[in-house]
């Protein structure tokens, strides 16, 4: 016999889809205000789309166009992680940045590059010679021109950040729905009622964050688009964690039109990346490696930093920007201010997420919304995976290491598995704990960790019975 229909949810006052960064940031803006917040996310975890694949800086948005939505987003963005981070158990490596040039034709760009930069209220920009650059990075390929240093960009881990958002409006009573993709909805009074493979949702106020999707899930629920995703493919190379000894600061090319060009970095995690590349597809669910250019990226990191040739490569991994037409974000309100699309967010949502939160929440009270804020408000804490602080390995009680090339405790990835938001899928576990995300790639931990997962994933690891 057929299953009965899921009773209908709601009404919420606020109804987000997509569970990206931004989507999780809107949940724990609005859930503070003290609305009635619900997550929607197709997919079986958080941060499976755009949000999985990107270069975890907080930018300063020194590079963003002056006056622009993106450079208030990410300005405000910054100074609100800078003020919670510590509250939440979150790292921030103060790393800062050379945006190095290579020819004169990049060495002429960087006056108006800094001009830019202090337009943008970052003021601490300083111009260093080829000499003052190699003293402070100097495994830098000598035939560096120029450059400048942006002391404020800093390195962060863009999975617990977003996890942590989620939590925090969990803690003010916000629901999250995973496997529950939005299919339609019609609003009937002051009411969206949407369609959803989790039963019926009702909200006040429906909030499209769906990324990739943005301007598919439009046409559904309004009747048409104000911009057309172009999904941009950015691949990266990881090198394993002795060539991050090779660059303390985030090195930044002369950015493009198009891009900001290949970046070479540490990350939160004690790794050093090259990436990502700018390539537009069709396909918006995947973003297929390509060898050749895994190959142009080593050289072009070799070229920087000429040393990480005697290095190992640990990974590679794609992931997908949601880019439109015009470089800026499309932020929009709709249907008697009942409806908020934030689109177009692409390679800088990870550092404007809280301010793109805080800006859509002003949207809503402009157009009639309000609550009553909470008169406490929780600060739950992550577990830190980073390079940042201790790690749980290094304390007693952990129940002994699981994941030796992460340095990942069983006591990690139980806690993983449970509390307010246990991950569904060995991807939500991996971005929770970078368990299997080390040098060999989990051929050492996937049988225990199989064990461990058994019937807490949707679809479950291979060999756990």
């Amino acid at each position: 016999m057929p299953s009965e229909p899921a009773p209908p949810r709601g009404p919420f006052d606020v109804a987000i889809v997509g569970g990206g960064v931004v989507g999780c940031a809107l949940a724990r803006r609005f859930a503070l205000a003290g609305a009635a917040v619900v997550l929607m996310e197709k997919a079986p975890d958080i941060l499976d789309g755009a949000s999985k694949g990107n270069s975890a800086i907080l930018h300063t948005g020194f590079d963003a166009p002056p006056g622009s939505l993106e450079a208030a987003c990410i300005a405000e963005g910054y100074r609100e992680y800078e003020e919670i981070h510590a509250r939440l158990g979150l790292p921030l490596i103060r790393s800062g940045a050379l945006v190095v040039a290579w020819s004169d034709e990049q060495e002429a760009a960087l006056p108006s590059l800094m001009e830019q930069a202090r337009a943008n209220g970052v003021s601490d920009v300083a111009p260093l010679t080829r000499d003052e650059t190699l003293a402070l990075e100097p495994n830098l390929a000598p035939s560096l021109r120029a450059s400048f240093r942006v002391p404020r960009e800093g390195l962060i881990d863009p999975w617990s950040a977003p996890l942590a958002y989620l939590t925090q409006a969990m803690a003010h009573g916000a629901e999250v729905l995973r496997g529950c993709a939005v299919q339609g909805g019609t609003r009937e009074g002051d009411l969206w009622r949407l369609d959803t493979t989790r039963g019926d949702v009702s909200a006040r106020l429906v909030i499209n964050a769906a990324g990739l999707y943005g301007d598919l899930l439009d046409e559904a629920l309004i009747g048409r688009r104000d911009f057309t995703i172009r999904p941009r493919r950015g691949q990266f190379v990881v090198y394993d964690k002795p060539a991050a000894a090779l660059a303390g600061h985030i090195l930044l090319p002369v950015p493009t039109a198009l891009t900001k060009g290949i970046v070479v970095c540490r990350t939160a995690w004690g790794n050093l990346l090259v990436g990502p590349t700018a390539e537009e597809q069709e396909d918006r669910a995947t973003a297929p490696l390509d060898h050749a250019t895994l190959d142009a990226l080593r050289a072009k990191g070799e070229e920087i930093l000429p040393a990480l040739a005697g290095h190992d490569v640990t990974a590679v991994y794609a992931g997908l920007r949601p880019a439109t037409e015009e470089k800026d974000y499309r932020i929009k309100v709709h249907e008697g201010g009942s409806y908020v699309t934030v689109g177009g967010i692409r390679s800088t949502g990870l550092s404007a997420a809280l301010g793109i939160a805080a800006h859509v929440l002003r949207l809503a009270e402009e157009a009639g919304h309000g609550w009553q804020a909470p008169n406490e408000v929780a600060w739950p804490r992550m577990r830190n995976i980073s390079v940042a602080a201790p790690r749980d390995h290094e304390s007693a009680g952990n129940g002994g290491i699981v994941c030796h090339c992460e340095q990942v405790t069983r006591r990690e990835i139980e806690a993983a598995l449970s509390g307010p938001l246990p991950a569904r899928s060995l991807a939500g576990l991996k971005r929770r704990t970078r368990v299997t995300m080390g040098r060999c790639q989990g051929f050492h931990c996937s049988g225990p960790l199989a064990r461990m997962t058994a019937g807490a994933f949707d679809t479950p690891m291979a060999g756990n019975g």
